[in-house]
């Protein structure tokens, strides 16, 4: 049992509102007279969410698409955010995150409305939280409608900001699609607000595709199998498409694409590909080419 899983437990006996869900979701769904707003967080910490030498403007721009990817995961509109900013002792770095931020913000319509600013002692790790506010004019799919006879998709391929993260770490001024991709994903709003009408199911891959799907089974009381790992044409030139390589990317986080299900026959209304279907019971199990391969020791990133 992780460390995170344990403190989540803890604090399910203070989630009583029905708003919380649980806390089985990434988001909170809130009605408010007759509309319903969708209230996501999320933190990033140097050495833990992002690299020491990633580039200022990218972290900020990271820190909007997050939270707008949770939104995106509920078919939701922004509607506005709150900051939460760990002063670095840089004027220059701060101006260089700002201007990042802000780009992300403009660019998704998303008004920053207000928040915190703290001083860390010397020394300390950078943190930033950013608090996302939607509405849902439609459905809100959770991960909890999976249901059996669905198949499974995803908006894009996977592996790509593992595989980014790796270069940028080997070296900062690394560049191209798999670095842009760890440092500026991409929050699929359109393709939430097109898939939530008819998505029985549905999140955005933050960990990898393997736990993730493996949350929906368990959040659905079903059993997920995977079976096609979709690769980018620019992971493969880097890395193949070895079964070790198509498990390393089904555990890579940060991609920030949608899974989804839909009920079989139906069409996605989006550019999608197939990556598994729903059964009866519990569980995950993987498949490449055919056959099934023994889960690996972690599915995918997991905070301790």
């Amino acid at each position: 049992m992780s460390a995170e899983f344990r403190f989540l437990t803890l604090l399910r006996l203070l989630a009583h509102d029905p708003a919380a869900q649980g806390l089985v979701d990434d988001v909170a769904i809130l009605p408010v007279g007759d509309r319903r707003l969708i209230l996501t967080s999320d933190t990033m910490v140097e050495g833990v969410h992002y690299l020491p030498t990633d580039p200022a403007a990218d972290i900020g721009w990271k820190l909007a698409a997050v939270n707008l990817s949770d939104l995106a995961a509920k078919g939701a509109r922004p509607v506005g955010c709150l900051l939460n900013y760990a002063l670095s002792g840089d004027d220059v770095w701060d101006e260089a995150f700002i201007a990042g931020l802000g780009e992300a913000l403009d660019r998704h319509a998303m008004p920053l409305l207000g928040g915190d600013t703290v001083k860390m002692p010397a020394g300390s790790a950078r943190s930033y939280s950013l608090t996302a506010i939607g509405e849902a004019t439609g459905p809100v799919p959770t991960r909890t409608g999976a249901r059996a006879g669905d198949r499974l998709y995803v908006t894009g391929p996977v592996g790509d900001a593992g595989i980014g993260l790796d270069l940028a770490s080997a070296d900062p001024s690394a560049t191209g699609p798999l670095v842009e991709a760890y440092r500026r994903p991409r929050p699929r709003l359109v393709e939430g607000a097109l898939l939530a009408p008819v998505a029985t199911a549905m999140m955005d891959l933050s960990d990898g595709l393997l736990i993730d799907a493996a949350r929906m089974a368990q959040a659905s009381g079903v059993a997920i199998t995977i079976d096609h790992v979709p690769l980018s044409l620019a992971l493969e030139k880097v890395r193949g498409a070895s079964i070790s390589v198509q498990i390393a990317a089904a555990r890579a986080g940060d991609d920030y694409e949608l899974l989804f299900a839909l009920p079989r026959g139906v069409t996605p209304p989006v550019r999608a590909v197939p990556v598994g279907h729903v059964a009866a019971g519990s569980g995950l199990t993987l498949m490449i080419d055919g056959a099934v391969i023994p889960l690996p020791d972690r599915l995918g990133w997991e905070h301790g």
